[in-house]
């Protein structure tokens, strides 16, 4: 069966995936790069392509830079794919900030509104827990359902929450630094396999970024929503969306509700649709992906290079 004849998503990674000099390849080959990064600078007043290939690697790991690198990092190895193959997927999806990379995939979003808005988008999310004490980990081994139970239980005390369910097997909860660290108690108490800390700029995905929502609304106002054909798969409900305003709603919702990975899969597989491409740094996603779902196959394009390689792979199919 050709590739031609198979339903195809194009996912997008979210935050973590980032790699001091990645997109190095794309940018050398190509002046329209630079440009817009030059844009980028002027409106910001940032050098992200400096902080993309040369770091240091703490500040491309602030939230402001962290996401604007990875969505541009993941539209120009679509793009570059785009200039080879003509190639439209069924559908699009993104874990997190993930989501507007693939609103740039289906023409939603420009790449320059896009790197703006996300750009924004990690300095409200910080500026929006106001100073509190927070913590990100992921707990590794246990259910969903056992996580939102814990982080219930936990809640009595201090507030944490599910933020991401990446796997079936692995989430990661967000909140107070006490309500993490209860809650992390009660999920080695129930046997998880692991919980893992992580190294985060805010309690992402949380009610204590309630703001940043609010304020990334009001950046949404200038922007062009436009029409597309091609759906979003959306991290707040996990079910496709064409339509501008529900999807600019969405994403307002998505700073502070969970992000529905597991059944944003379990959404496309029972759509007959086991066959994935991922665009920006590393391979986080696929690993996901086939923790969900044992018969997708996953492409990945991360330097220039991986695109012969997926043409390959995709005639072969």
């Amino acid at each position: 069966m050709s590739y031609k004849n198979q339903k195809i998503a194009f996912v997008f990674p979210g935050q973590g995936s980032q790699y001091v000099g990645m997109a190095a390849d794309f940018i050398d080959n190509n002046n329209e790069y630079k440009s817009i990064l030059a844009q980028f600078k002027q409106k910001t007043g940032f050098d992200l392509q400096n902080i993309m290939l040369n770091g240091p690697e703490d500040t491309l790991k602030e939230t402001k830079f962290t996401q604007p690198a990875i969505l541009f990092h993941s539209i120009v190895a679509l793009n570059e794919l785009q200039k080879k193959l003509n190639i439209t997927p069924d559908y699009v999806a993104g874990h997190s900030l993930g989501e507007f990379s693939a609103l740039v995939a289906n023409n939603v979003l420009t790449l320059d509104d896009a790197l703006f808005l996300v750009h924004k988008r990690g300095e409200f999310m910080i500026k929006a827990n106001d100073g509190q004490d927070f913590a990100m980990s992921a707990v590794l081994g246990l259910s969903p359902e056992q996580v939102k139970e814990i982080c219930d239980k936990a809640s009595e005390t201090a507030l944490v929450v599910a933020a991401n369910f990446n796997t079936p097997i692995q989430t990661v909860i967000s909140g107070t630094k006490e309500g993490v660290d209860l809650a992390s108690i009660f999920a080695k108490e129930a046997k998880a396999k692991r919980v893992l800390p992580l190294q985060v700029g805010g309690p992402f995905h949380s009610p204590l970024v309630e703001k940043a929502g609010h304020w990334l609304g009001e950046e949404m106002e200038s922007i062009n929503f436009a029409n597309t054909e091609i759906p979003v798969v959306s991290n707040v409900y996990a079910l496709p969306e064409t339509d501008p305003i529900k999807i600019k709603n969405n994403l307002i919702e998505q700073v502070t509700s969970s992000v529905q990975w597991v059944k944003t899969i379990e959404y496309l597989s029972e759509q007959d649709l086991n066959l994935y491409i991922e665009f920006g740094p590393q391979k986080v996603l696929s690993g996901m992906i086939s923790k969900i779902n044992k018969n997708a196959k996953v492409l990945n394009i991360d330097k220039l290079e991986d695109i012969e390689n997926v043409i390959q792979e995709l005639e072969a199919l």
